[in-house]
């Protein structure tokens, strides 16, 4: 996948996500199986983080010369990779007491996470080698 198409998908995550957990409606929470939570606080406030890559990311792919510079593809394996791995380490760690389809869905959102940073470093890679960059 080209550079602009990864950040565009990332980007895409990113905001969804983000206005899922920024509205915080507790029955979708329920019903997506997450664990519950007292207040939507800290979700509210992750939310709207995500919402801002997603839309740094969106900056970036339509980036021009001299224009407004959004969140580049290594900013992006680094969120995404810290995100994929602290969610992988709380899946594995058992800490959660979630139903099937809450442990599924944030299996895919790992995944989803450290594949989507996978593709960006490949992407990276072949920049590089074809720009002749040391």
């Amino acid at each position: 996948m080209e550079r602009r198409r990864l950040l565009m998908v990332d980007g895409a995550i990113n905001l969804i996500l983000g206005l899922l957990l920024l509205t915080f409606w507790p029955p979708l929470v329920q019903w997506l199986g997450m664990p519950a939570t007292e207040t939507p606080f800290y979700a509210s406030v992750l939310g709207a983080v995500l919402l801002g890559i997603g839309i740094a990311l969106m900056i970036e792919t339509r980036r021009k010369p001299g224009g407004p510079v959004g969140l580049g593809l290594a900013g992006a394996v680094a969120i995404n990779l810290c995100g994929g791995v602290a969610l992988a380490a709380w899946l594995l760690g058992g800490q959660l007491n979630l139903p099937l389809r809450g442990q599924v869905l944030l299996w895919l959102l790992a995944l989803a996470l450290v594949g989507i940073s996978a593709f960006e470093v490949v992407a990276f890679l072949r920049h590089k080698a074809n720009s002749g960059d040391p």
